[in-house]
């Protein structure tokens, strides 16, 4: 294996200066070949309230410039260890949900043939829906680890079965997820009625809410995740709304309430030695964003996820 090819050297370009990639990371056609893809989907048609994640990959990629390769917290330097690129943005129709879906669908298995994971920026909730499609396929059902003030398991809005808010309601629906496998972290807010609970667990997701981690600590709902999830293939989807709107306030839906940037990045690097086969970052909305308090929450997030695939390739090449 050739050396990996990391990120501009900060020594000879400034951080903002150069190429706006995901952490300063070379180009996908620059590099002869790619363990781990970084790539954005730039659309938000599928929104119900605030719009603008359209605009989140544009603005997690400048607020990754000051990410470095050696993790601490994980203890491990991961585009050091495989090689990481930016595969730029998969575009797709902004008038049309189904044909967007579609192009998102393609485009990430277009992606995945080229490369062993992919990182997605959204862009809105709606994209993991095509993503889980995706990995139906090439692992079968797999877990879900989904981060978020909300559920998402919603059926329709103004008649349309795939929006932000239905994604995992479809992907159960369809045989995507291991419904025995399946989990909701940092659920809280209002809900229309206790049958939205009542068909989420028929969908096959478990809950650990935020007031749950309050009250009993970060490393209970850890131990909560990790024996739900087993060995199991897991795709790890994280809504950036699932921080409190104190840490996260650029973002479409927010709710009070929610997890600190800390308490989240603790529960995934407590999951790095899983079988993480996929990962999504989505609903940064810069336009509600300020001092890029939100966007430096989703770089590290994806940080942290990115180290984490980085650690299950490592593995499984031996």
């Amino acid at each position: 294996m050739s050396t990996p090819i990391g990120p501009a050297d900060a020594s000879k370009q400034p951080r903002y200066a150069g190429l706006s990639t995901y952490a300063r990371l070379p180009r996908m056609e620059d590099v002869d070949s790619t363990d781990i893809a970084v790539v954005g989907v730039p659309w938000d048609s599928g929104v119900s309230y605030r719009p603008g994640a359209r605009f989140g990959p544009e603005h997690v990629r400048a607020s990754s410039r000051l990410l470095r390769p050696y993790n601490p917290a994980q203890d491990f330097a991961g585009w050091d260890a495989v090689q990481v690129a930016d595969a730029g943005d998969i575009a797709a129709n902004p008038y049309d949900i189904p044909e967007a879906i579609d192009q998102v669908y393609g485009g990430l298995k277009e992606l995945r043939s080229k490369t062993q994971r992919v990182l997605t920026i959204g862009g809105d909730h709606t994209i993991a829906y095509p993503s889980l499609k995706l990995m139906h396929e090439l692992h079968g059902p797999v877990a879900v680890l989904h981060f978020d003030a909300h559920l998402d398991t919603w059926d329709t809005y103004f008649g349309q079965p795939v929006t932000h808010g239905t994604p995992f309601r479809r992907a159960s629906e369809e045989g995507f997820i291991d419904k025995t496998a399946s989990m909701h972290v940092g659920i809280r807010g209002p809900l229309y009625g206790k049958v939205d609970l009542e068909d989420d667990e028929r969908l096959g997701f478990a809950i650990v809410s935020s007031e749950y981690i309050e009250e009993q600590g970060v490393a209970a709902a850890i131990q909560r995740v990790r024996d739900r999830i087993g060995d199991r293939p897991l795709y790890i989807s994280v809504d950036i709304d699932i921080l409190d709107p104190s840490h996260a306030p650029g973002t479409g839906t927010p709710e009070a309430g929610g997890l600190t940037s800390r308490e989240l990045l603790r529960m995934l690097r407590a999951l790095t030695d899983l079988n993480i086969v996929g990962a999504d970052i989505v609903e940064v909305a810069p336009a509600y964003d300020h001092a890029q308090i939100t966007g430096i929450a989703a770089a590290h997030v994806s940080y942290e996820l990115m180290t984490a695939m980085a650690q299950v390739i490592v593995r499984e090449q031996g």
